[in-house]
């Protein structure tokens, strides 16, 4: 059983050890649905806070639409060439709704009566409906961002590339992906595909402080 988990763990950190933030996709090369269903599944599987997920995740494989946002996007290639674009938009607001759809979702799922959950919803509502509408707005890009590293972890293990991106002009993109009235904003785009042989950064040493430098054990 152990030396499964080592193989495992492993290969996980072999993924994470391949994987950099594309700069060039090969315009030719497509994700496999089967790949994109698992990229998908991973981005629902991920944590957040107290399970609510307050964001949306739009998949973009449009060409007409993507040369539209290039622009919003600093003009960078991967909006265009890379199979599909992933856009991570989190809730600028939300009221109640958000934690009874989700105690109604959990109440359904566990077979669980909906009054035993409701301690629970009074204390999710008590810490979150009270914030400012700002500090809401961040505390769900927060969220995008969690949801956002499973994709790029996942993508690793299938050996697909990603390039996470906070290059771009959010009102902009917001506009032509009509967030606004959807009462979302864009936290982060990721193109997702595979790497072209003429992107050199793919040839670069990863960089990253020691484990020293960053871990503190207490």
């Amino acid at each position: 059983m152990n030396s499964t988990i080592e193989i495992t763990t492993t290969d996980y950190l072999q993924s994470l050890q391949w994987r950099y933030a594309t700069k060039q996709f090969d315009a030719s090369r497509r994700i496999s649905e089967e790949d994109l269903a698992s990229l998908q599944e991973a981005i629902r599987l991920s944590a957040s806070s107290y399970g609510l997920q307050p964001y949306t995740v739009l998949v973009i494989s449009d060409k007409e639409l993507r040369e539209k946002l290039r622009p919003a996007c600093w003009n960078q290639s991967q909006i265009t060439d890379a199979s599909h674009v992933f856009v991570f938009a989190g809730k600028k607001d939300f009221d109640q709704d958000l934690i009874d759809s989700y105690l109604n979702l959990v109440s359904s799922t566990r077979n669980l009566p909906l009054d035993s959950l409701s301690g629970y919803g009074d204390f999710m509502k008590s810490k979150l409906l009270e914030l400012p509408q700002e500090v809401k707005a961040t505390w769900s890009s927060h969220q995008a961002y969690l949801a956002a590293g499973n994709l790029l972890s996942a993508a690793a293990a299938l050996q697909i590339d990603a390039c996470p991106m906070e290059g771009f002009e959010k009102k902009a993109v917001d506009a032509l992906l009509n967030l606004e009235e959807k009462g979302l904003t864009t936290a982060m785009i990721v193109p997702v595909g595979y790497r072209a042989e003429s992107d050199e950064t793919q040839h670069y040493k990863k960089v990253r402080r020691t484990a020293e430098e960053l871990f503190i054990h207490i």
